[in-house]
């Protein structure tokens, strides 16, 4: 096999995560990948072995970027339940070429591969699981702060809070009205907001 030629391993990684994020797994060919990773199709393969390779490490690093940037969100709210609620906020702001206005690039890929390609689907299925994982361990953080009831379930609630961020990425990715958006993500941070109980009064 041929030798990779020199090469930025994460700016290609970033390339073909693009286009298969864009495209989708079966609907991304070679040429896609050869024009988005300035790369010949021998040295992509001996960089990467194969293209199922390659779109698995694609759904790594867009895994990893998604953990990492909710976990940026959690770390600068003044309290777990209010950086939960911005995460919403956050995807009604996104500039109209930003590409987190698709939808969720490990849900397409559950969608894209279930049928056809297991091993890829299953990879995804795991990162999601991780990223409610993620959630849950947020939602317990607001109950140890006493922000939601004690006898709140973490992980049933990350698994509401998961299925409104998808729904929610859903309709950016078919265009609805930036007012539609902000509305209906106003309405899901509000929905996080109100599981906050009142604090315990001296006395009470």
């Amino acid at each position: 096999m041929a030798r990779a030629t020199n090469y930025d391993r994460d700016a290609a990684l970033d390339a073909a995560m693009t286009v298969f994020w864009r495209k989708g797994y079966h609907a991304t060919s070679l040429k896609d990948l050869e024009s988005a990773l300035s790369m010949k199709p021998g040295s992509i393969y001996a960089a990467f072995e194969s293209k199922e390779n390659l779109y698995l490490l694609a759904i790594q690093r867009y895994f990893e970027a998604s953990r990492n940037g909710f976990r940026a969100q959690m770390a600068k709210a003044a309290t777990p339940l209010e950086g939960l609620a911005a995460q919403f906020r956050t995807y009604a702001s996104l500039a109209q070429g930003d590409p987190s206005r698709q939808a969720c690039m490990l849900m397409k890929t559950v969608i894209d591969t279930a049928s056809t390609d297991p091993g890829i689907a299953a990879a995804s299925q795991r990162y999601l699981d991780q990223m409610c994982a993620e959630f849950a361990q947020a939602f317990e953080a607001a109950r140890a702060a006493g922000e939601i009831s004690q006898v709140a379930d973490p992980m049933r609630l990350a698994r509401r809070y998961q299925a409104n961020i998808s729904a929610l990425r859903v309709e950016l990715l078919r265009g609805a009205p930036r007012d539609h958006i902000a509305h209906l993500a106003e309405d899901m941070a509000r929905e996080t907001m109100a599981l906050r109980q009142a604090p315990d009064r001296p006395g009470a």
